[in-house]
């Protein structure tokens, strides 16, 4: 941090909005072209995790224990949108929060862009969310992701409601 509270030179603010919905929308998407079939991860295999969050361009953020235990978690979800029968999407809820919903994180694997399933995916993650009966489902999005994630996110009916500046 510089002396005025600005950020120095070479060290990147991270800007977190964090962003609610507090009840269901019907949203309209189309489906893929393909037959798809979304799967639950009942098995949880620390290995196939990190394959999907390589395919997006990310690494899984915990050890294989610790995958395990939280994709063991009857209120943590990992779902995966088959496509041709081969993953082309994938969404993670967290319910442990009684009455809430977060959507971890969402995305479309590397070989899916530019397909239009980002709506798709987006919509089944919300509807999933929803199934379950919270009062609210949230979720964050960074400067760092790609900046029409939080457009997308309010086109699904999402409002920001916080946001959270820090060094990077």
């Amino acid at each position: 941090m510089g002396p005025n509270g600005g950020v120095v030179a070479g060290e990147a603010e991270v800007i977190t909005t964090y962003l609610e919905m507090r009840e269901p929308l019907q949203l309209q998407v189309t489906p893929p072209h393909r037959a798809g079939m979304q799967l639950r991860l009942s098995e949880p295999d620390p290995a196939f995790y990190r394959y999907l969050a390589g395919r997006r361009g990310l690494e899984a953020d915990a050890g294989d224990e610790a995958l395990v235990e939280r994709m063991t978690d009857d209120d943590y979800d990992v779902y995966v949108l088959f496509l041709g029968g081969v993953p082309a999407a994938v969404f993670e809820l967290d319910r442990r929060t009684p009455d809430e919903a977060e959507l971890v994180s969402f995305g479309v694997l590397d070989g899916f862009d530019g397909r239009g399933l980002d709506k798709y995916v987006l919509s089944q993650a919300v509807e999933t969310a929803w199934g379950h009966g919270p009062q609210r489902v949230w979720v964050r999005s960074t400067n760092r992701d790609d900046p029409r994630r939080i457009l997308l996110l309010q086109w699904a009916g999402f409002t920001p409601y916080r946001t959270e500046r820090e060094r990077g």
